[in-house]
């Protein structure tokens, strides 16, 4: 049994046929370097040097030393955020740019002194740990990412608490989990490092399922449903 292909529709038949074009498709990927060991590094360096102001280790008077210091921190995060958008990977890439804007607001804040600023950036922290909160439910699979935020919520909302009550145990408490956050971060990116560079997994990152098949799969795997992605399909 033979099946006929479709004839071209002719003029006025009211009838519109569209051509097969998967076997003329070609869809091109360009490899980058994963950007999120400098992600996470950006992460651990910002969040030292804020935790180091609130535990009184630097002197409130440095604060707009601090805010200089963390500025350069929006810049790299926003540049993780489009290299990772460029990586297809929503998460991170989501993450590291709200990321680089919660750096870039802290910044100006401690910098400038505006009036009602500290209460202003404890909603913004606020905000923020509810963001990360949903964004740790959705995560689970990427335990370093994960981590990373399981931590970075209590830090953030200690730290909306803080400035929106005034309570200074609540700063010490902040900067403390800031430091957790730093090590928690800093580990995630040594161990991508080391992974990136030896071409194995050294230190566990705690990969599961789609996660995990991203890294370990063929390249079969890594294809697979590539048509329904942001990016190739016709609407996000």
């Amino acid at each position: 049994m033979t099946t006929a292909a479709p004839r071209a529709a002719e003029p006025g038949d009211g009838r519109r046929f569209e051509p097969d074009l998967r076997r003329m498709t070609r869809i091109t990927l360009r490899p980058i370097a994963s950007p999120m060991p400098l992600g996470f590094s950006t992460v651990a360096i910002a969040s030292v040097v804020v935790g180091c102001l609130q535990l009184g280790v630097l002197p409130q008077s440095s604060a707009r030393a601090v805010a200089l210091v963390v500025l350069p921190a929006f810049v790299l995060q926003l540049l993780v955020g489009v290299l990772a958008f460029g990586a297809r990977d929503v998460l991170a890439a989501t993450l590291m740019s709200c990321f680089s804007g919660l750096w870039l607001a802290s910044s100006l804040v401690l910098y400038l002194e505006p009036p009602g600023g500290v209460r202003v950036l404890g909603v913004l922290n606020a905000v923020f740990a509810l963001f990360a909160a949903l964004m740790a439910g959705v995560a689970g699979r990427k335990r370093a990412l994960w981590l990373v935020l399981c931590v970075a919520v209590p830090r953030f909302a200690a730290a909306a608490l803080a400035n929106l009550t005034g309570a200074a145990w609540l700063g010490t408490l902040s900067g403390a989990l800031g430091l957790l956050l730093a090590l928690t971060a800093m580990y995630a990116a040594f161990a991508l490092m080391l992974e990136d560079m030896r071409g194995v997994e050294v230190l566990p990152l705690g990969r599961r399922g789609p996660a995990h098949d991203a890294v370990e799969g063929d390249l079969a795997v890594q294809l697979r449903n590539i048509e329904r992605q942001a990016g190739v399909r016709r609407t996000l």
